[in-house]
């Protein structure tokens, strides 16, 4: 870099003014990037020197002191020296790379672009999306311009950091650089074009040597194949799609097949009378839509009596680590949230000091977020004990799969109108079944039925809660 900057440093011992000096080389023929200024100033009292330190492509260093003040430099060799460190030709263009995925997520794959070549994006704006096993993370744009290009392909395994696409600030470049690949492919195509006395030779050469095979085979495949009366008909391949799966749906399928393979998994079922949670949400739901903002569902209460057996039955929180048993003195319950893309589990952190308010508020926040595909890795980590709700599909009756690290899982079903015995009159009640899958190496039978009953008592009858009976 040319050193031509003008600084005036002084000299506290010498009283005196001094500048850079001028390089006795003249400066048009230099080139900006290979000269240096070397301006060495002795702290100590004494005399002071200036040493114009030139490395020129071609020449010998010259290193010589000189003493004394020059002329004035043109202004525009300081404003190009200046520029020439902070920006270049590039300086114009911006990398859009692979956010931070999380600490237990190294790698995804590149979904989709939801932008194209050409398009105008601003700051922060998506424009692809990349699939973890866990979540669907978006790659935003760092700064607001015009996408020059893609980098990497949709099915490409990245990291972060990788680079998938290239932002032009300024949109400058983008149409010759779309320009520039169309014109290059005629231009390679046209070349070849006047074929030399022998090429003509050979072409003609050509279809006399393919003809030949073509007849050959034709008279192959002209017998049609004889099938075996026992010989299955299989449907034709045209009418099958290969989809590969998507990561998290391996993801979901490892997890769940590690569940089986590790656990001793046993289901207990029960049955629950809906009808005193069915009133009390009908009687308080409008009251509790304008103080809470939020309506009152059926999940709410369930939580709340999940929360209350899993302080009744502590074995049940607990969770099996090696030779030791790790007993949980808190309640973060994850809610199985089936979305498009596969199945998630948000948590409800400290879920024992919520009231049925800050459930339905949290639930409903953390199942929109699952749905746009915008829920966090933090805001589906850990979890203690799962609630899967099957009967928003009108599942009447199933065995869930522990989510590990848990211990238990409880399955809620379809509400169903069916005749009971109450006060020995047959009657019609909304009845649900529901169903705890539990690891019976760490809970036993015992452990399992109290749990599910304290489930059904206090669903049948909320007062429980208040009262703590």
């Amino acid at each position: 870099m040319l050193g031509v900057l003008r600084r005036k440093a002084s000299a506290s011992c010498l009283g005196k003014n001094l500048q850079v000096i001028r390089p006795t080389v003249s400066t048009s023929r230099i080139p900006s990037a290979t000269t240096e200024k070397l301006l060495l100033l002795p702290r100590q009292c004494g005399h002071t020197r200036n040493f114009s330190h030139l490395v020129l492509p071609g020449c010998s260093t010259n290193l010589r002191p000189e003493r004394g003040a020059v002329a004035n430099l043109h202004s525009s060799l300081t404003l190009q020296i200046h520029s020439r460190p902070f920006c270049s030709n590039s300086g114009d263009l911006v990398d859009a790379v692979v956010p931070f995925m999380g600490e237990s997520i190294s790698d995804g794959t590149l979904a989709k672009f939801l932008k194209n070549p050409g398009d105008r994006v601003e700051v922060d704006e998506p424009i692809a999306q990349i699939e973890t096993d866990k979540v669907t993370i978006d790659v935003t744009s760092p700064e607001a311009g015009v996408i020059q290009k893609f980098v990497a392909k949709e099915g490409d395994t990245v990291e972060p950091g990788y680079k998938v696409a290239i932002i032009s600030k300024s949109g400058e470049g983008v149409e010759s650089v779309d320009h520039v690949a169309p014109s290059e492919k005629p231009s390679e195509k046209e070349a070849p074009k006047p074929p030399s006395p022998v090429e003509e030779k050979k072409e003609d050469v050509k279809p006399k040597v393919e003809t030949t095979p073509v007849k050959e085979k034709s008279k192959e495949t002209s017998p049609p194949p004889k099938r075996s009366a026992t010989e299955p008909q299989l449907p034709p391949k045209e009418r099958e799609r290969r989809v590969p799966m998507t990561r998290l749906r391996k993801r979901v399928a490892t997890r769940l097949k590690d569940s089986q393979n590790t656990f001793a998994l046993l289901t207990t079922f029960n049955e629950v009378d809906m009808t005193n949670l069915m009133k009390l949400r009908s009687d308080y739901k409008d009251a509790f839509v304008e103080k809470h903002g939020v309506k009152l569902g059926l999940m709410s209460g369930f939580v709340k009596a999940a929360v209350s057996a899993l302080q009744n039955q502590p074995i049940v929180n607990a969770v099996i680590d090696g030779d030791d048993i790790i007993y949980r003195d808190y309640v973060d319950i994850s809610i199985a949230v089936g979305t498009p893309k596969g199945l998630v589990v948000p948590v409800l952190r400290n879920a024992e000091k919520m009231n049925f308010a800050e459930i339905e508020k949290t639930i409903n926040g953390l199942a929109k977020k699952a749905t746009n595909g915008t829920i966090s890795i933090d805001e589906m980590a850990g979890g203690s004990f799962t609630i899967s709700n099957g009967g928003v599909y009108g599942s009447l009756l199933s065995t869930p799969i522990i989510n590990p690290p848990q211990s238990a899982i409880l399955g809620m079903h379809s509400i169903v109108n069916r005749p009971m015995v109450v006060g020995g009159n047959v009657v019609s009640r909304p009845m649900m079944y529901i169903a705890l899958t539990y690891d019976h190496r760490l809970i036993d039978g015992r452990e399992a039925v109290y749990f599910l009953r304290r489930i059904k008592d206090v669903v049948e009858d909320p007062r429980r809660l208040l009262l703590d009976v």
